[in-house]
């Protein structure tokens, strides 16, 4: 595993990205004098002003990431929020003004989407959220597109994570990265092939999802809040959307689906899904060397995950 970048480095990858996004913006036609970073963990996300568009330039990346598959998952981005935007529900919606396209610049492969005005000193309400993912799930079961089973679980991403780790004993414990490995074993299976979940948790159907957090990706718009972020959207257990949230926000869900007619959170699938992200988190520790600031961002997960029963308490 390579040494971590420099800030030098990373400022030079910012800048590439920056460049990249203000070119391409350009070449659809787009006046740009006053290209702004509005983000920068792991995409770097350009305000082209003064247009109202808003590109997002994926930087962090695993490996095998190439740009034939990061243009593939983007494509279905786009489709799914065009879909949801034509059908008035409250999304960050691609950008009018160019083509719904993913497009490749300088390496990079990026995507075009509506500058939203964001209200100010509006502090995240996570659990007033939940239920507005209940609303989510309700549009996206509409959704008419083929979506892959659990994509956002990343089966390949997790394996090839934690291997990577082995060479690194100062982010993880030879005995951490151990354990790890043993519960992927266990949850692998069944994030990665549809027959595996079905015989495992039997009678939960699976729909279009947000896949990842749809929660912490609600946008506090001037106009309300608005669901942003699908650059996992997958077919799976509404569970998914809501790991890692905790009680509170469970049954914020669980009220709100009730109200529209949708079944309430499995507490077996909570547990797959939340020790899947767990798995998750500590193969992301695999990134640092892309982006150093994940080595203490990751820590109160990985202290949490030691607290928690194997594999969730699906086997040892």
């Amino acid at each position: 595993m390579p040494e971590s970048m420099t800030s030098d480095q990373l400022a030079a990858r910012t800048s590439r990205a920056l460049d990249a996004a203000v070119a391409a913006g350009r070449a659809l036609g787009l006046t740009v004098t006053d290209a702004a970073v509005l983000h920068d963990v792991f995409s770097v996300v350009v305000h082209l002003a003064p247009s109202p568009v808003v590109v997002r330039v994926p930087t962090v990346l695993p490996p095998y990431a190439d740009p034939d598959s990061q243009t593939a998952r983007q494509r279905v981005e786009l489709d799914v929020v065009g879909w949801l935007a034509e059908q008035g529900h409250p999304v960050v919606p691609p950008s009018p003004l160019v083509p719904r396209e993913p497009v490749r610049r300088d390496g990079f492969s990026m995507t075009f989407w509506q500058y939203v005005e964001q209200a100010r000193d509006v502090e995240p309400d996570f659990v007033r959220n939940a239920g507005l993912v209940a609303d989510l799930h309700a549009a996206l079961r509409e959704y008419p597109g083929e979506l892959p089973f659990l994509s956002a679980a990343e089966p390949r991403f997790v394996t090839e994570g934690l291997a990577a780790l082995e060479a690194r004993p100062d982010l993880i414990e030879p005995a951490d990265l151990d354990r790890a490995r043993r519960e992927w074993k266990v949850l692998e299976p069944l994030v990665s092939s549809r027959a595996a979940f079905e015989a495992a948790f039997p009678g939960i159907d699976f729909q279009p999802i947000h896949g990842d957090a749809p929660a912490v990706n609600i946008v506090a718009s001037s106009d309300g809040p608005l669901y942003s972020d699908f650059e996992l959207v997958t077919l799976g257990p509404v569970e998914w959307d809501m790991a890692a949230l905790g009680p509170e926000c469970e049954a914020a869900y669980d009220s709100a689906a009730r109200r529209r007619g949708l079944r309430r959170l499995d507490e077996g699938v909570l547990r797959l899904v939340n020790a899947v992200g767990m798995s998750r988190a500590v193969a992301c520790l695999a990134l640092v060397p892309q982006l150093p600031l994940l080595a203490e961002a990751l820590k109160p997960a990985v202290e949490q995950w030691r607290t928690m029963p194997f594999a969730g308490g699906l086997g040892d």
